[in-house]
Parts: structure tokens; sequence; C-alpha cells
């Protein structure tokens, strides 16, 4: 009995020991798996239903590892999937995408294996995806109730009535927080981005460290078909719209009505009879079929829109605001003078010298100019890393709240004959709700989102290189010397880019690139668009590219892959009559398309690129027909759409 007694006693201290063992290992391994696991997944890891946890969170740390089993997929959908975005510029980039140029030859950015990007000096990057750091873009459908198919045109084709779009979505912006316009009462942060060469690229996932180089993430954003069509799934997923074909858009401007945007005048004005007048002369122009000034296959119709020049220049005044402080109103120098976002400073600049448009009685104005900068406003307010843009828009309704205050005019027509001229990609955001009667001149013109066809027009996304003279290097080879089939160079930022990149870099006869080697880059890049035939028009994180204009500078056929994009001057130029407008989903056949093209109709295209030319050049001093010309009459026109909605009842 003794034996068996101390027998017993042994296995429960053995038995006692081998569970302590049993915790101690336990305790260990939770331990250890709580320091490499995200939160809550340490203990469910330890059984089999916690599977999907591990697997979650490992996945969720592999840009951060070593591990090169990292798949493409993870990469884009945390690059270019997230749903609600939080956006920046150079020195901002988006969390969950890599800050890339949207610029072309000089812009340049290279990544070293520390994740540090090195910038040419000078450089200026747009913002990504803007409006997605508030809430996910709701987006309203496109077709209407147009009886009109999308392919019909108009047989007058330069129209001035039944014009717009239907609205679209919205997202709440809080009130303005103080009426007053000094900016000292504003947190002031300049972003610096014109002599800063050296800014850290943050991410929300972070670069590989040593032994993965950042060129091997840079090629898997390239490298799979399947992963790319993911991206483009998920950006229809965050609210991107249909395509809307050029016709479309054209079906949209005759037919759908501006009435939900106008209203009455609360008191009548000698300068809307006047419009009235000018419309009615529009309307009745005699017919042109030759113009020594004029190509008439480039535009819809070339007698109505000469006739509304003409009254334009004989009829128009504009009344400047003289409120706002610098450097966010009013004549603006260096660096908004170059760069892409050159095109709302050259306005602001030459509006503001004008001697014949501007008139100091407000009484005497058709149109009231509200001149402020965009960009300015993004470099002077944005607090950096704050990713909060509110203050912003704040600060802009603050303005219309103290002009409707001080002045009878905004109240007269809720703001309808005021207009805006905004390049920055945060434009759109900035103004909505408390400037959406105005006319918005925006180089953002996407008609999937806010841009209201026919009330709202288009800015020509200009890159500008030298103030002195904006028309250095202008000019290409002839057709005969153009052996280069299509070119395009960039940043590979947006889901589209790395698509066309995939399927063109290998082709012998088409020069598709990211950004090109930095030695020589901007002679590079001049001298591809003038040996090319086509000139790639593709979108970035926005629909808008300043490789539109550039490709008519260097007498390039442009070839626009850029869903919804709404082209500059598009109540009077023909576009398809010198531009190819390739569907996004057409990526892969783009060569065929482009192909397809008879020679002789290449030839006349490149022909009427040259013709049109003259309407995307800016001047020190303006001349007759140019780009500063040709904005004013998208405002005049816009006006003139909405005079008899609201003048009548």
């Amino acid at each position: 009995m003794d034996f068996v007694y101390h027998f017993q006693k042994l296995c429960h201290v053995e038995t006692r020991r081998s569970i302590l063992a049993v915790g101690i290992v336990l305790a260990i391994v939770l331990v250890y798996q709580s320091s490499t696991l995200p939160d809550g997944n340490a203990l469910f890891s330890l059984f089999s239903f916690g599977k999907n946890s591990l697997s979650l969170g490992r996945n969720s740390s592999l840009v951060g590892n070593d591990s090169k089993s990292m798949g493409s997929s993870v990469v884009l959908d945390r690059l270019n999937n997230t749903e609600v975005s939080l956006s920046g510029t150079k020195d901002q980039p988006i969390i969950g995408s890599s800050s890339v140029n949207d610029s072309s030859s000089e812009h340049v950015v290279t990544v070293d294996n520390t994740g540090t990007s090195l910038v040419n000096a000078g450089t200026q990057d747009k913002a990504g995806e803007p409006e997605a750091a508030l809430a996910p873009m709701q987006v309203n459908g496109l077709n209407g109730n147009s009886s009109m198919g999308s392919g019909q045109r108009s047989k007058s084709g330069f129209t001035l009535g039944n014009v717009g779009a239907p609205e679209g979505s919205v997202v709440s912006i809080p009130p303005a927080v103080s009426p007053t316009l000094s900016l000292s009462n504003m947190t002031l942060q300049r972003n610096s981005e014109e002599n800063s060469s050296v800014s850290k690229v943050k991410q929300a996932t972070q670069m590989p460290s040593s032994g993965e180089k950042s060129a091997e993430l840079s090629n898997s954003l390239v490298t799979s078909d399947i992963n790319l069509a993911k991206i483009h799934k998920a950006n229809i997923k965050k609210g991107w719209a249909p395509r809307t074909s050029l016709s479309k858009m054209y079906s949209l401007l005759l037919q759908s009505r501006v009435s939900s945007h106008s209203m009455k005048p609360k008191w009548p004005s000698k300068c809307d009879e006047e419009l009235l007048y000018a419309k009615t002369q529009i309307e009745n122009s005699p017919i042109i079929k030759e113009d020594k000034d004029l190509y008439p296959d480039i535009y819809r119709n070339v007698s109505r829109f000469k006739r509304s020049y003409e009254m334009m220049e004989r009829t128009l005044k504009v009344y400047i605001y003289k409120e706002g402080e610098k450097p966010i109103f009013h004549e603006q120098t260096e660096p908004i003078l170059k760069g892409i976002y050159a095109s709302e400073g050259w306005f602001m600049k030459v509006m503001e010298d004008n001697k014949q448009f501007v008139v100091s009685d407000p009484t005497k104005a058709h149109l009231f100019y509200m001149p402020f900068s965009s960009r300015m406003l993004q470099l002077t307010l944005y607090v950096r890393d704050s990713h909060k843009r509110n203050n912003l828009a704040d600060y802009l309704k603050n303005y219309v709240d103290m002009l409707a205050t001080k002045y009878p005019f905004w109240n007269r027509t809720g703001g309808r004959d005021h207009f805006l001229v905004a390049c920055h990609d945060w434009a759109p955001f900035e103004t909505r709700h408390h400037m959406d009667n105005c006319i918005k001149v925006l180089c953002n013109a996407n008609a999937a989102r806010d841009f209201k066809i026919g009330k709202d027009m288009t800015l020509p996304e200009t890159q500008i290189r030298k103030v002195e003279d904006p028309l250095r290097n202008l000019g290409g080879k002839p057709p005969s010397e153009r052996s280069i089939l299509a070119f395009f160079a960039g940043g590979m930022h947006g889901y589209l880019r790395p698509m066309l990149l995939q399927h063109w870099k290998n082709d012998p006869d088409m020069k598709i690139y990211g950004e090109l080697p930095r030695l020589n880059n901007r002679m590079k890049y001049a001298q591809h668009m003038k040996s090319s035939k086509y000139c790639i028009c593709a979108r970035g994180y926005e629909v808008n590219s300043p490789r539109v204009v550039e490709a008519i500078f260097y007498e390039c056929v442009p070839v626009f892959i850029s869903d919804n994009y709404v082209p500059p001057f598009f109540e009077v130029l023909d576009w398809e009559a010198f531009a190819v407008f390739v569907a996004e989903d057409d990526i892969p056949k783009l060569k065929d398309i482009l192909l397809a093209i008879p020679e002789k109709k290449y030839h006349e295209m490149h022909r009427r690129v040259k013709k049109v030319q003259q309407h995307f050049l800016w001047h020190n001093k303006p001349v007759k027909y140019d780009i500063f010309h040709m904005i004013l009459h998208s405002v005049w026109f816009s006006r003139l759409n909405q005079i008899q909605s609201v003048t009548q009842d």
C-alpha cells in the first residue's frame, strides 16, 4: 500500500510539473506573438478559427518586411485602393499611395532604397484624389432625360440655349468659423515646394527594408493584369461613373437645362439687356465659309463663334473685386506663372492688367471676377500633415460672405454672374456649395463629378517653363519626320498609367515610359513629342493633364485616355476633328486604334492641330484669339447660356 501511495503521489507531482511546463510554453508563445502580430491576433492565432485573422495580420505587415512573397495586389490595394484616402501635395503625399508627379519632362522623381524621394529642384507635383478625403463620391447617372441620341449633333453646332448638366454629388462643408479675412488669424504654414529639392515620401505602408530595393516595389505595380483590373474595379466602387463619351457630353450641352442653377434677378439691370441683345446677334450670325484667322474645320460652328467673339469684344465688361489679401488674391508672380498650375496665375495677371474689358464701376459690369489662386490658397493655408482642408473652403466662404454683405451684386443673381478661374486639383472641393452658382473655370473638369456642362468651363492646364518667353521651343517636326507612333512619359500615379505602361512599354513602335532619365530629361521630353505622331494624354489621379496643351504646343495629335474629362473650349472646338479619344478600357487596343487611322486622315489632323494652336498660347501681351481671350470667351458663353433663364419667369 505504501508503494501504491508513493507512486500516486509521484504521478500527481509530475502532472503538476507537466501542466506548469505547458503553461510556461503557452505564456512564451503568447508573449512572442503579441510582439509580432497585430492587436487581437495573438490569442486567436493559437486556434483553428483564428487562421483568417492570422493571415490578415501577416498580409497587413508584408510591406514593412523583407518578404519576397509580397503580392503586387497587396501593394496596389494599399497604394490605389483606399476607400477614403487622405490626400496631400508633393510634401504631403496621400496615405496609401506614392506621391509622384503628373507633369512632364522635368518633373522627375526617383526613390532610393531608404524611401527618400529625390526631386529636381523647382518641380511641382499634382495633388492626388483630393475629394476622397472627406467622403466617397456618390455620382449621379449622366444619361439624364435627354431625347437626343448620344451620337446626334445639332445642326447649328454652336449653341447658347438649354445647356447644363445634372446636379453632381455633394459633400457637406462645416460653416465658416469666422467672417474675417485676416490671414493672421489662420495657421500659415507655407509649403515651399519650389525651393525644395528633396522631400520624403510618406506612405501608409513602409518601403521595404534592407535587401528589398524600392525599384522592386515600383516594378510590382505593373506586373499583373489581374491586379490592374482590381485597381480599375476598385475605383469604380469608390465612385467613378461610367464613361461619358464626347458625343454624349455634347448632347448634354445641347439638351440639359440650367434652370436649376438659375434664378430671376432681384432687380433688372441694363447689363442683362445688353447680354440679351448680344445673344440675339449671335443666333442670327451670318454664314462664314472661309476666314483669314479661323480654320472652319476645327470648330463646331465657326460662324457663331466668330460672331460671339466679336460681340464679346464689343460688349463685355468685367469688374474685379479689390478685396482679398495677397498672396491668395490678386496679381501673381513666380512660381504661379510657371509649372503646371500656371494658367490661373497667367489669367489673373493678364485680366488685372487689361484695359479693354475691366471697368471700375461695378454697375456697368456683365461679369464679376473673384481673383484668387487655388494654388496659393493651398500653399498658404494647408497645414502640413493635417490631411484637413476645410479651412481652405471656409476661407473662401468667408470671402463670399463678405462680398455679399458689402456689395449688392452677389445677391442680385445669387452669384450667377460671378466667375472664378482655378487650376489646382482641390478647387472643386474648395468652391463647393458656397460658390456652386458661380461660373467655375477649372482644370479639374470631371463630368462625372461636380462639373456642370454648360455652366462650368474647362481651364487648359498649361506647363509654362520660362515666364519671359512662354512660346520658347514652340512647334515640331513635319509628319514625314515623325518616326514614333505614340509617346507618353510621366509618373505612375493613379490606376490607369500603370496599365498603359504594362501593355505598351516594350512595343518597338511606341515610346511609353514612366519618368524619363534625369540626364537631359527636359530636351528628351520635348524631342519625343516633336518626333511623335500621337501624344498620349493619360489621366493621373484626376482627369486633367498638361499633356493636352503640350501636345498641341509641339504639333502632336493628342490622344485622350481619360474617361469623363471635358476638353478645353469644348463648347466651341470640334475636338474629334484633330484629336483621338480612347476609352480607358481600350488600352489593350491602343496600337490597333492608332494604326487604323488612315495616313491621309492623320495628315489632316496634324494640319488642324497647327491651326488650333493659336487658342492655347500665352503671350506677355495678349493677342486676338489666344488662350486668355478663349478663357474669357468661355465665361462669356456660359453667362449668355444663363441669361435667358435668369431674365424670364
